[in-house]
């Protein structure tokens, strides 16, 4: 007599339709609305252009009266959001490091005089080497970082910028927050490496290290170019009097004969990028003094010590000069494996562009023309639950390509060509929404009827510093190099 095993098949649909009924759940008021005003998103033919043209698709069962309203007078319950976000499975490197990405992008308003809390957000490429400011609403936007050549990151959190915040300190306090819905959620263990931040040349790299020194992370930045850190003070001779120094020499990055020799060094040979040289010193900090981010600190200021890595490359792909990237790693007494994998996840950091660029591009997150910063936050946050969902959908998905696009294999489909599918998947997916009920619109001001509640127009949000009013002359081409951080 043989016995029978039974095999248990799991849905393949199990994780995308229970992160879809856990999103169904954190909307609190207008929830059957919003939820179709996702699956408008992820089922449009083709990049979102405008919110009301969302009403013409087929999965959307309301008017576009609806869809105003539920973006205006909805409710998101962001805190359940989050923690949902955080209880996905995460992208990891080989050794089971998560690695996380922070980094603005904004929301232009230029002619939003009635939107209040805009703030002068930084543009580029707007003029020939120009930086020009431009009124919007600044996001600080945390990713989960995936390993190798990839446009896909896994967005877990975002946060405005309200005017006056210092985007040091609400990183730090974002990135806490986070870190401890994923200790929470079981994504990071004791026994796991410790957690990977990489930021770019915006951020007080060493304040941010700071400011979460009792968490398990470690943190990654760039530099400018122009800044100057101090060696570890040399071991005191005896019979010296007098108060010990704090710092040690001077470490130049503009000054070759300021380095002496480093501590590690590596050579990698890249496809994209030729002969990458990286080049590491260790115990490296910068000297601070009592202003800026530092005004509040009393007595002496830490002394925060880390690795300085220099990345030299070949060439580049577009042909231009490469440049020496500057790199301060938290950690100490980095070896040649622990360089190799820190300017690598560096680079890994510009994934998430690919990201700001589907969102505004192809999802349509900036183009409804919101007014105030409370619908502009519940919009926002609808965004990255549809990006979730189409980043749960990536194993499921068929490659609908277009005739003149070349195709795929099935590990390599983009978040576009995945959301092209969404269509054909949502079918199998759960649908927690109910069936639209029939209204009627309402009276509206009476026809020759003049306003009489016209809205409040706003300033925009900008910091004064003294000596502000002076005209401000030309920047040197050769500045000297920043001895105080």
């Amino acid at each position: 007599m043989s016995l029978s095993h039974h095999v248990v098949r799991q849905d393949p649909f199990a994780g995308l339709s229970r992160f879809r009924g856990e999103f169904y759940s954190c909307l609190t008021r207008r929830a059957d609305a919003l939820f179709e005003l996702v699956d408008a998103v992820l089922c449009a033919d083709g990049p979102v252009r405008s919110l009301v043209e969302l009403s013409m698709v087929g999965e959307h069962r309301r008017g576009h009266g609806g869809l105003y309203d539920a973006l205006s007078a909805g409710r998101v319950d962001v805190t359940r959001l989050r923690r949902a976000l955080a209880t996905v499975s995460l992208p990891r490197t080989a050794d089971g490091r998560l690695v996380l990405a922070a980094d603005l992008t904004c929301w232009l308003r230029p002619s939003a005089h009635t939107s209040p809390q805009r703030i002068l957000c930084h543009t580029y490429g707007r003029g020939k080497d120009q930086h020009i400011p431009v009124p919007g609403w600044p996001y600080s936007v945390i990713c989960a970082l995936e390993t190798g050549r990839s446009s896909w990151t896994a967005p877990l959190d975002a946060l405005r910028l309200a005017p006056g915040d210092d985007a040091a300190t609400v990183t730090a306090r974002q990135m806490r927050e986070l870190v401890e819905r994923l200790i929470t959620a079981g994504q990071w263990k004791d026994a796991d490496p410790e957690i990977l931040i990489v930021v770019d040349a915006g951020y007080d790299v060493p304040r941010l290290a700071f400011l979460l020194r009792d968490l398990p992370v470690q943190v990654l930045g760039r530099m400018r170019s122009d800044r100057v850190l101090r060696r570890a003070v040399p071991p005191r001779e005896p019979g010296l009097r007098g108060r010990p120094p704090r710092h040690g020499g001077e470490f130049v990055f503009g000054d070759p004969a300021t380095w002496n020799t480093p501590d590690t060094q590596t050579v990698t040979v890249t496809r994209l990028y030729g002969t990458a040289t990286a080049r590491a010193w260790d115990r490296l900090h910068p000297r601070r003094t009592h202003r800026s981010a530092w005004t509040a600190e009393l007595g002496a200021l830490p002394v925060i010590e880390g690795t300085v890595i220099r990345l030299q490359v070949e060439h580049l792909p577009s042909g231009a000069t490469p440049k020496p990237v500057w790199l301060w790693w938290s950690g100490t007494d980095a070896t040649a494996s622990t360089v190799d994998l820190l300017w690598q996840a560096f680079l890994r950091r510009f994934d998430i562009e690919h990201t700001f660029r589907l969102f505004k591009q192809t999802l349509g997150w900036t183009c409804p023309k919101i007014r105030s910063p409370e619908a502009a936050d519940r919009w926002t946050w609808l965004i990255l639950a549809a990006f979730t969902q189409v980043r749960l959908a990536r194993p499921l998905a068929a490659d609908r390509r277009r005739p003149w696009e070349k195709p795929a294999p099935p590990d390599r489909l983009t978040p576009a060509r995945v959301r092209r599918d969404f269509r054909h998947l949502r079918t199998k997916a759960a649908c927690p929404a109910g069936a639209p009920k029939t209204a009627q619109p309402g009276p509206g001001r009476p026809p020759g009827r003049k306003n009489d509640q016209p809205t409040t127009p706003y300033d925009v949000h900008t910091v004064g510093r003294p000596g502000s009013s002076k005209r401000r002359t030309k920047k040197s081409t050769t500045p000297r190099p920043r001895r105080t951080g």
